[in-house]
């Protein structure tokens, strides 16, 4: 009855992550920081764990000398956000009606 929850999308920063990708073209670590409230270090290790599963695309660069890493989500992670979200909802209505 209930669906699988994808593990890699249930974890809180990981979805918040996910949520601000899908509605941006992409983010700057430094948006993502402020976004989501996280320290730079809990977010890199969650952004390595979204790029490990091809959810998301990073591109490390340098910006007037600083470094800069941008992220972009990916077409599988916008499918796994979709098939997450509709397992959420089996949550919500278990009775289907």
């Amino acid at each position: 009855m209930f669906k699988d929850l994808d593990p890699i999308l249930h974890s809180q920063l990981r979805l918040a992550v996910i949520s601000l990708l899908i509605s941006v073209k992409e983010a700057e670590f430094t948006f993502l920081k402020e976004k989501t409230n996280s320290t730079a270090g809990n977010l890199s290790v969650q952004i390595n764990k979204l790029k490990d599963a091809g959810y998301i695309e990073v591109v490390k660069q340098f910006k007037d000398n600083y470094p800069q890493t941008v992220c972009k989500i990916s077409a599988k992670g916008i499918e796994a956000f979709e098939v997450y979200v509709n397992a959420l909802k089996s949550y919500m209505n278990p009775s289907g009606e």
